[in-house]
């Protein structure tokens, strides 16, 4: 399976996908300083370069004239090498978050998801992986825009399966909701694995999942406690360790990381930070995470403040990651400013979530 990616942010769905085996041949994305950050995450590891680049452009670039033409080319080079070829990525998502524009899609974000869908019935992929926040399918106006772009995916030949997901499902420490959307075109090898029902087929994606997010939630997690700057709370609890800040802190030794100090000052607001006890994530902001639970969604941007559990200050980028469930080894480059670095952190899906969903479809296609 050859992967063309999209939206592609600083990697980490990609990342997911290429170290489930596939191999990311193109590789788009509308920032500079997100693809400087992509390759840098990448710059001493062993993977593969994308044999058709890394392109600095409006998805809508390739929907027609001279970016049209070019990508036309890539797909018919990898059609005659008889690759299996897969379209993956999440549009930008503000205009449809409950917490951020709202703006649907009339917002300039919210049109990206359109681009993206027409993009797969222009170039018909045998697979495609589409995924977005859960107000896309929670929010009504939402959901009946999402409706008409399954209906426009199922018009041009695609069997779909979608599911609403969370991260704690994949061990990521994070409760995180996000739909995904699976999509495979009728008469292709991958269609002929599957049972079509009214153009959805049954894809298994809560099998073999070491937890169960509900189940979870409803666990024995300590309560907000008062707050003492450098503490010691020894973990004492019937939860899974492995779901809970500390321990991701610890396994990406956060505190030794290269994006370490790459933390937001908090002007003025010091005397409020220390009045807001360890795990009260109860307000829209100034949350304070509690080292021994899993993390609220990570969202550093609509003024959104998360705090660390037991220092003065905000949560680092480094901590960030750990959170996103990425490797220690991922590191940002210094020459990409702050709010950056946070927003493609907590833009990008969790890594845990994406290789395991990577894994999940070669299993079920035998890939």
């Amino acid at each position: 399976m050859k992967i063309f990616s999209f939206f592609a942010g600083v990697g980490m769905l990609d990342l997911g996908f290429q170290d489930a085996g596939y191999e990311v041949v193109f590789v788009n994305e509308f920032k500079q300083e997100f693809m400087d950050s992509y390759c840098y995450a990448r710059k001493n590891r062993n993977y593969n370069q994308p044999v058709y680049g890394y392109h600095v452009n409006d998805i809508n670039y390739f929907l027609s004239g001279n970016g049209e033409h070019i990508f036309q080319q890539y797909i018919d080079d990898e059609r005659q090498n008889n690759e299996l070829l897969g379209f993956i990525g999440g549009p930008p998502c503000p205009d449809f978050s409950i917490g951020g524009k709202n703006k649907g899609r009339e917002g300039e974000n919210g049109k990206l998801a359109k681009s993206y869908i027409d993009m797969i019935c222009r170039f018909k992929p045998d697979f495609f992986l589409f995924e977005n926040v859960k107000g896309l399918i929670k929010t009504q106006k939402h959901r009946e825009y999402f409706e008409e772009l399954k209906s426009e995916l199922i018009r041009n030949g695609y069997i779909l399966s979608e599911r609403l997901m969370n991260s704690l499902d994949f061990g990521v420490p994070q409760d995180r909701d996000r739909i995904f959307m699976i999509g495979v075109l009728k008469g292709t090898e991958l269609a002929r694995k599957v049972i079509s029902v009214n153009d959805t087929f049954a894809f298994p994606w809560n099998a073999n999942l070491p937890y169960d997010s509900e189940t979870v939630k409803k666990m024995n997690w300590p309560k907000p406690q008062k707050y003492r700057e450098k503490s010691k709370r020894k973990f004492k609890y019937d939860v899974p360790k492995e779901l809970t800040v500390e321990e991701w802190f610890r396994k990406n030794k956060v505190y030794r990381h290269s994006n370490r100090k790459d933390v937001f000052k908090v002007k003025g607001g010091k005397s409020k930070m220390l009045t807001i006890q360890e795990g009260d994530t109860s307000r829209k902001s100034f949350k304070r995470l509690h080292r021994w639970k899993y993390s609220p969604t990570a969202a550093y941007g609509n003024n959104e403040v998360h705090l660390h559990p037991y220092r003065t200050r905000r949560l680092s980028v480094a901590e960030a990651m750990a959170i996103q469930s990425l490797p220690a080894w991922f590191v940002l480059p210094t020459t990409v400013c702050l709010s950056a670095k946070f927003k493609m952190v907590g833009n990008g899906v969790p890594y845990l979530m994406s290789r395991k969903i990577a894994e999940k479809i070669r299993l079920f296609f035998g890939i």
